[in-house]
């Protein structure tokens, strides 16, 4: 007779559940939003919001990613993605800064999708560690969203 190993799989973590809860009222709220500007101007709001609202040491590194990203791409457009600060065109997210606090990690991260063209032979970085945002952070963060478009 087999044995009674019973395998116990937790799914999301409690954190994961929070993110897809957070990405789906995202969702409604900009699906009832009226106009294409309405839409561009409230998101960067609940962008700002979002960073308001973090940890300080979060939110010092989100300000200053939000400034280099929107600097270098402005035809990328600020929203929330699963609860933090990301950056879309067309509406499809390019790169997104994720809090350390968010899913208590020891630091944040600033990650670009598939869409972002960081191809480097076969295998490239697509997420990066931050642990503060430097001049010379900033000047990397510029070209490798400026890139991410090309």
């Amino acid at each position: 007779m087999a044995g009674t190993e019973t395998t116990i799989h937790e799914g999301f973590s409690a954190e994961e559940r929070a993110a897809m809860k957070e990405h789906a009222r995202e969702l409604k709220q900009e699906a009832r939003r009226r106009s294409s500007a309405d839409k561009a101007a409230e998101a960067e709001r609940d962008v700002l919001a979002k960073i308001a609202g973090m940890r300080d040491s979060d939110r010092i590194m989100a300000e200053r990613v939000h400034a280099v990203v929107t600097a270098a791409a402005p035809a990328l457009a600020p929203k929330l993605w699963y609860g933090m600060p990301a950056y879309a065109l067309d509406g499809k997210v390019v790169c997104y800064f994720q809090s350390a606090e968010k899913f208590t990690s020891r630091y944040a991260t600033l990650g670009f999708s598939d869409l972002a063209r960081l191809d480097d032979g076969a295998m490239w970085p697509a997420v990066f560690a931050l642990t503060e945002v430097t001049p010379e952070v900033e000047t990397r963060i510029a070209a490798l969203v400026e890139q991410s478009l090309n």
